[in-house]
């Protein structure tokens, strides 16, 4: 072919199933094709075909190469298993070879089965794989996700993994281990953690594991985290109820909350709608030689506020059961007022709050939607103090395959304004 345009590879998917499961048209570019490359099972699987097969090299760097020779060929294909572009060749020689030296044609892949098989979507789940990665910081990610779809790998069979998200308190999935799928051997196991922990080799290399979070079952502390920072721990450090987590103050937020709070070590602090309390317990560490008082109306949030106490060993937090402002009735005049969560009546709060703040006081608000920025900013201006607000808008790097991409954390306004100080005597 020398002097002429060099021939597009094609890179098929093919499932477990080899030839029997592939549509009409990956079967045309097969019997079509001159050379066809790929793994022997794979190659084993399509059956007898006139064009030649050549196996292709393991080593990634000889694959390339032949991928590049193959180019000489009249219709080149090279096979591999399931979606060639989900963990698969086409990513690698994407970016050695350029977009436009092959095309792809995807069989479906065994994540996309897996999934199919326990009738759960999985675009919002969270996908990895366990082979070239170190295990911590993905149990650290697994442990806030709903839905979570694993490679295992060879070398962390399904009982490692239970093992290792139980040893670290993560104990709120139910399992599904998938194994050859689409293959007539096929099997999907369905097991809680604990029991999937004492199943050691009952499966084949070829699965990938499923975890659904049970439903209404909060998160557990992080081990090792409760404490480690006096403040901006990580929102995944906190017992947090299901599903509304994504409601703690986030830790970005609450790292620049504190900032213009000013917590001194003698300080008194109000946690107006402390929910979980994850700014009560940081202001409080803050403050180790004065009082965080968290108040909050919701039973669930005030079990949830206790349990992060004790994990924090925050023994200067006293929480308040009861709806702001009546709750501030018995309460010592504070040093400082943080005033979050969904309330509508933002008004009143403000106003209350401002009015028992000390002289020289910060009182700091976070919202979440524009009318109560409005609303809270239109009271905040009334009080006669200075206003600042800021629009927080924050995105966190997470590695997703083999790719870094950023989630955006949602965001929301805080409003700050300092009490004066008064005339001096």
């Amino acid at each position: 072919m020398s002097g002429q345009a060099r021939s597009k590879l094609v890179i098929l998917g093919v499932g477990d199933d080899g030839a029997a499961g592939l549509t009409e048209s990956a079967r045309r570019i097969l019997a079509e094709a001159d050379l066809i490359l790929g793994a022997p099972a794979t190659l084993d699987s399509l059956g007898p075909l006139a064009a030649r097969k050549e196996v292709l090299e393991p080593e990634m760097a000889q694959a390339l190469e032949q991928a590049k020779a193959a180019g000489e060929a009249r219709r080149p294909v090279l096979v591999c298993g399931g979606d060639p572009l989900f963990y698969g060749v086409a990513r690698y020689l994407r970016d050695r070879l350029g977009k436009d030296a092959f095309e792809v044609v995807p069989h479906v892949s065994s994540m996309q089965l897996a999934f199919a098989r326990v009738k759960e979507s999985w675009e919002d789940a969270y996908l990895v794989n366990l082979a070239d990665r170190p295990l911590e910081p993905v149990v650290d990610r697994i442990r806030t996700a709903e839905k979570v779809g694993l490679f295992p790998g060879e070398q962390r069979q399904p009982a490692h993994v239970a093992r290792a998200l139980l040893d670290r308190g993560v104990d709120y999935f139910r399992a599904y281990v998938c194994e050859n799928l689409g293959s007539p051997d096929e099997r999907v196991t369905q097991a809680e953690l604990r029991e999937l922990a004492t199943m050691e080799s009952e499966f084949s290399p070829l699965n990938v594991l499923i975890l659904i979070r049970e439903p209404g079952r909060p998160d557990r502390v992080a081990s090792g985290e409760g404490g480690r920072r006096l403040f901006g721990n990580p929102d995944d450090a906190f017992a947090q109820s299901r599903p509304t987590a994504g409601l703690i103050t986030q830790a970005e937020v609450r790292a620049m909350a504190l900032a213009r709070l000013d917590v001194r070590p003698t300080s008194v602090v109000w946690d107006v709608g402390a929910g979980g309390g994850s700014l009560a317990i940081e202001a409080a560490q803050l403050a180790g030689l004065g009082a965080v008082y968290a108040i909050e109306p919701e039973a669930e949030d005030l079990a949830l506020l206790h349990q992060n106490v004790e994990a924090f060993g925050a023994g200067n937090v006293r929480a308040v059961a009861g709806r702001a402002p009546e709750a501030f009735a018995d309460l010592p005049d504070p040093d400082a007022v943080f005033i979050g969560g969904l309330s509508r009546r933002f008004a009143p709060l403000i106003e209350a709050a401002f009015a028992r703040l000390s002289p020289g006081g910060t009182l700091v608000v976070n919202v979440a939607t524009v009318e109560s920025l409005s609303s809270s900013y239109q009271a905040m201006k009334r009080l006669g103090a200075p206003v600042q607000v800021w629009n927080v808008m924050i995105a966190r790097g997470v590695e997703q395959m083999e790719s870094l991409r950023f989630d955006a954390v949602p965001p929301s306004f805080l409003l700050a304004a300092t009490k004066p100080e008064g005339p001096r005597g």
